[in-house]
C-alpha cells in the first residue's frame, strides 16, 4: 500500500481551508479596520456601517477606514480625523472615509449624497492629498475650509469655499480652481466640466454652515430650518464667513450696505469709518 506524501496532505488541507473562506472576506478592503479618527459630537440618529455591522454613533466612537457614516433627518455628526482635520456631516447624508493616512497625508472621502463641511489640515508633503469624491466629481484641497453637497435627485455636486483654494473636477478630469468666497457646481455625466467660479452670497455661506453645524452658541443641538433672523443670523454669519472673506462679502452682496461715515464726520471718516 502506497503512503501519501505529507506535502500532498498539507496541500490538500490548505486548499480545503481556502475554499471554506467566505467570498465576502476576500472582497473586504485590506485597509478596513485601520483607525481614521473618532466622532467628537453627534446629534442622533447617526449610524456607522462597518462591513456587515451597523454601529450607533456617539461621542468617542472610533471611525475606521472604509466606515460609512449615515445621518438621518435632523441628525449630524462631527468627526475629528487623526491629522487634525474636521468633518461636519449634515443631516440625511452618507459619507465614507475611504482612506485617511495621517502620516502620509493621504485622505480620500466619498460623499454618496448629502452635505459635508470639511476643515482640512494643510498638506505639506509632495505626494499628499485630501479629496472628497461624489458621483459627479472630485474636490481636492491643499489645506482649507470648504463645503460639499451632492444632490442625488439632480445629480449635482456643489462646492463652496470658505478659506484657501479648492480644485473642483468632473469625472472626465476637467477642473476649475475655486477661491475663498466662491462656489462652483458640476453635474453627473456633464463632460463640459464644472461651472466657472462665482461669488457666493452671504445667505449661501451662512446656510451651508447652518446645514452642517453640530451645535448653536449655547451648546445645544441645532433646531429650526427657517430663514436666518435675529441673533441666530448674526451668530451664523460670524461662524460661516472667516475674517478673510467677510469684507469681500459685505461689499459685494446686495442688501448688505457698505460701511459709511457718520453724519457728524465733517472732515472725512473717523478711525474705523469706511
Amino acid at each position: 500500500m502506497k503512503t501519501k506524501s505529507p506535502y500532498a496532505l498539507g496541500l490538500a488541507v490548505l486548499l480545503s481551508a481556502l475554499i471554506s473562506v467566505p467570498a465576502d472576506v476576500w472582497a473586504a478592503p485590506q485597509t478596513a479596520g485601520q483607525r481614521a479618527g473618532e466622532v467628537s459630537r453627534v446629534i442622533p440618529a447617526v449610524s456607522i456601517a462597518r462591513g456587515a455591522k451597523s454601529i450607533t454613533a456617539s461621542a468617542k466612537t472610533v471611525v475606521d477606514w472604509q466606515d460609512l457614516v449615515n445621518t438621518q433627518v435632523n441628525a449630524r455628526a462631527r468627526i475629528a480625523l487623526d491629522d487634525g482635520s474636521v468633518l461636519n456631516v449634515g443631516s440625511e447624508s452618507s459619507m465614507k472615509v475611504t482612506k485617511h493616512d495621517a502620516g502620509a497625508q493621504q485622505t480620500e472621502l466619498e460623499l454618496t449624497y448629502g452635505k459635508l463641511r470639511t476643515q482640512a489640515q494643510k498638506i505639506s508633503k509632495p505626494d499628499g492629498k485630501f479629496e472628497v469624491r461624489t458621483p459627479a466629481g472630485v474636490a481636492g484641497v491643499v489645506g482649507t475650509d470648504f463645503f460639499t453637497e451632492f444632490d442625488k435627485t439632480t445629480g449635482t455636486m456643489n462646492v463652496i469655499v470658505f478659506e484657501g483654494f479648492v480644485k473642483v473636477c468632473n469625472l472626465a478630469g476637467i477642473c476649475v480652481v475655486v477661491k475663498a468666497g466662491q462656489m462652483s457646481s458640476v453635474r453627473s455625466g456633464d463632460n463640459s466640466g464644472p461651472t466657472a467660479p462665482l461669488q457666493a452670497t452671504l445667505d449661501t455661506l451662512v446656510a451651508s454652515t447652518k446645514d452642517t453645524q453640530i451645535s448653536g452658541p449655547s451648546g445645544t443641538g441645532v433646531t429650526g430650518t427657517g430663514a436666518h433672523s435675529g441673533v441666530w443670523w448674526t451668530v451664523g454669519l460670524a461662524i460661516a464667513v472667516p475674517a478673510a472673506v467677510l469684507p469681500i462679502m459685505l461689499n459685494r452682496n446686495t442688501g448688505i450696505p457698505k460701511q459709511t461715515c457718520p453724519p457728524v464726520a465733517a472732515n472725512g471718516c473717523p478711525v474705523g469709518g469706511g
